[in-house]
């Protein structure tokens, strides 16, 4: 069977139930072993939603970023990110919350309704909320969000990259790659990686 694609049904009942503007919420970059956890929350025009919005991990690079570039300038969009001190200080889960909280505060515009992809919502949200399991395949919304904030992620990288050279950030994003590994053993670790993974971890205990 097909996979199922995201639509607009959650977001429209919302509507029809008095809600004046819904978001969704996503975010990215739990898994990397180097730099920071980002989200964002996207409010969509009911009249101007872009075609073939979808979880951002089944779209091509090329077609998230012409996404990314429609979405912002038709919808309304909010960023946060939660620093690699954060993801440590705070552990990836929290960091993550504080970093979907800070998009839904930069919202232009304040929301009725999050949609929040996951099991679980952020504590402390400024709005009514709702946790999606797998919401990036259900709501368009949520998809939208994951695309702003993979591509302002990778993007992040791709800088990084320039700074940091020989890890392969600009094309792994800071997953544990065979390049990544090799940059580690031969560069050591930098202040964008984090330190509490245990590849990570466990490279800093060695050169205790």
């Amino acid at each position: 069977m097909p996979a199922s694609q995201p639509d607009f049904a959650l977001e429209a009942s919302a509507l029809d139930h008095g809600a004046r503007r819904v978001c969704g919420i996503d975010e990215v970059g739990r898994g990397p072993w180097a730099g920071p956890i980002v989200a964002a929350a996207v409010i969509l025009d009911p009249d101007a939603i872009p075609e073939g919005l979808n979880d951002s991990k089944l779209l091509t690079a090329r077609r998230r970023e012409a996404l990314h570039e429609i979405l912002m300038e038709t919808a309304l969009v909010g960023i946060g990110e939660a620093s690699v001190d954060e993801i440590t200080r705070l552990n990836i889960s929290q960091a993550g919350f504080l970093a979907m909280r800070r998009a839904l505060a930069l919202l232009p515009a304040p929301p009725d309704l999050a949609l929040v992809d996951g099991r679980h919502l952020p504590p402390g949200l400024s709005c009514h909320a709702r946790a999606i399991i797998g919401g990036d395949a259900r709501s368009l919304s949520i998809a939208a969000a994951s695309i702003v904030a993979k591509v302002t992620r990778d993007r992040t990288m791709v800088a990084l990259a320039q700074q940091f050279p020989g890890y392969g950030w600009e094309t792994n994003m800071g997953y544990g790659t065979k390049a990544h590994i090799a940059g580690l053993a031969e560069r050591g670790v930098t202040p964008h990686h984090r330190p509490t993974f245990r590849p990570i971890h466990n490279i800093l205990r060695r050169h205790a």
